[in-house]
């Protein structure tokens, strides 16, 4: 017994053996399944400090590359005077943009960080630039409406043209809104929804849907980029038709871009094409996903489409699951694993993975695990500076493979700094509220009646008798 424990300390790296004294390892000398997987990035469990110290780098990257100050682009100078804003006045250029739809989810992110957190930095990031767009528009207004040329980042705000100006930034709005009534972004967001709600091109039946590249063309992305101001529009407004509207498109979008026998969403539907075209990019799944557990946050209980919008949730979950890499990651296309680890999509799925398991929308003994192993992916995507590698740039709707699986990466593509942290705040979540042991440690190898004096290991290699 004593030369058992023995080789099982040494096999854990508690003592070092010389290399000569070092006998044939076998197992009927050492316990095998004690040896240590060679993971290639991380397993298991993360520290609470240790999710945060992500975000927070992620943070402060994105502080530095999203000034909150508008400029006169003649001379560079910050124009703090809202009476001198002129033709020539811009919101200052950084490496991402204030007003566009990766930001919006950005801003949704960041304020689930604050609430996951309690920490003032998540928040006064977000109010700081709501703040300057509330406060900047109305002069920017006057100036369109004259026939001036101005800014088109505050053209989006002002004057959105598609929903991609619209959605994302006008949820994360509401949401300030109801984190601080005071906050004087009530304009900005009716202007949004009256886009959304009464200007968007839709097909016959009401579904959001564009004209490009082919004429009634229904985009898996305007799930996302609709859909969710309109729910949370009911929480802000207790108005049932809100929630109803929401819950409306969310079903007629599954009419078109679900995929039963897949378990995932088709990117793009085209009216006038048959078959319709079928690729599962990653990160238009996600924004379905997305969309799903944005709907369900807010939509009542009782409400008669809330059942039918849990069970897609479900079954998209496991589609997902299925697929998952066994780094943590997904695939650029979900289904062909000869396309490139993705990291924006990843994100993504982990904190709605997360998300819906902090909820009780799914299983935490079955995806968990998922969520978890996705966040290990997403923290090694994260480098030093704050960036996030690995994230595919801006991309249309194809009719090919290779449209899709050659887009290129860059740590400048937008998409992926909000869904890291907002992946971060649904981990530290589920670290506090399910205080998960996934691949239990206490589960015996043993089941059946064992001598007393024969070893039981359990998986974390800690010997009971």
């Amino acid at each position: 017994m004593k030369n058992l424990i023995f080789w099982i300390a040494a096999s854990c790296g508690l003592i070092a053996i010389p290399a000569a004294a070092q006998p044939a390892v076998n197992d009927s000398n050492t316990p095998l399944h004690l040896m240590q997987p060679d993971y290639r990035v991380g397993y298991g469990i993360p520290a609470a400090d240790e999710v945060k110290q992500v975000m927070e780098r992620v943070l402060r990257y994105m502080e530095r590359e999203t000034p909150a100050a508008l400029v006169d682009r003649r001379t560079g100078r910050e124009v703090t005077d809202l009476n001198r804003i002129d033709e020539q006045t811009q919101l200052q250029r950084g490496g991402f943009r204030l007003t566009s739809y990766e930001w919006g989810v950005s801003y949704s992110g960041v304020l689930a960080a604050y609430e996951a957190t309690g920490d003032r930095a998540y928040l006064d990031y977000v109010q700081r630039r709501h703040r300057l767009l509330a406060d900047a528009a109305p002069a920017f207004r006057r100036l369109h409406e004259a026939g001036k040329r101005i800014d088109g980042n505050m053209r989006q705000v002002i004057d959105p043209h598609a929903l991609d100006d619209a959605g994302a930034v006008c949820c994360s709005m509401i949401k300030a809104q109801l984190l601080d009534p005071s906050l004087p972004l009530r304009p900005l967001i009716d202007n949004y929804i009256d886009y959304i709600l009464n200007k968007e091109y839709r097909l016959t039946d009401g579904t959001f849907a564009r004209l490009r590249p082919q004429k009634n063309t229904v985009w898996l992305d305007d799930m996302f980029m609709g859909i969710p101001a309109v729910a949370w529009m009911g929480r802000l407004t207790g108005e049932r038709k809100y929630y109803d509207e929401a819950a409306r498109q969310v079903l007629l979008f599954a009419e078109r871009m679900w995929v039963p026998e897949k378990r995932l969403f088709r990117h793009g539907w085209v009216e006038a094409m048959q078959p319709h075209p079928a690729f599962f990019w990653g990160r238009a799944n996600g924004w379905a996903i997305l969309t799903l557990c944005e709907v369900l946050d807010v939509l009542p209980a009782d409400h008669s489409q809330r059942p039918k919008i849990l069970d897609l949730l479900r079954s998209h979950a496991e589609g997902l699951a299925a697929l998952q890499h066994p780094d943590g990651y997904w695939h650029q296309l979900l289904d062909r694993p000869e396309t490139y680890l993705e990291s924006s999509a990843t994100a993504i799925y982990a904190g709605c993975l997360a998300r819906a398991v902090n909820r009780g929308w799914i299983d935490a003994r079955a995806f968990g695990p998922v969520a978890l192993q996705a966040w290990h992916a997403v923290a090694a995507s994260v480098n030093e500076l704050g960036q996030v590698e690995n994230v595919c740039v801006g991309t249309g709707m194809g009719f090919d493979a290779a449209f899709y699986a050659y887009r290129p990466v860059h740590v400048m593509a937008a998409h992926g700094y909000g869904p890291v942290i907002w992946a971060g705040a649904e981990m530290l979540e589920l670290l506090r509220k399910q205080h998960p042991k996934f691949n239990d440690s206490a589960v015996q190898f043993y089941d059946e009646e064992v001598p007393t004096d024969r070893p039981i290991f359990n998986y974390d290699g800690e010997i009971r008798f």
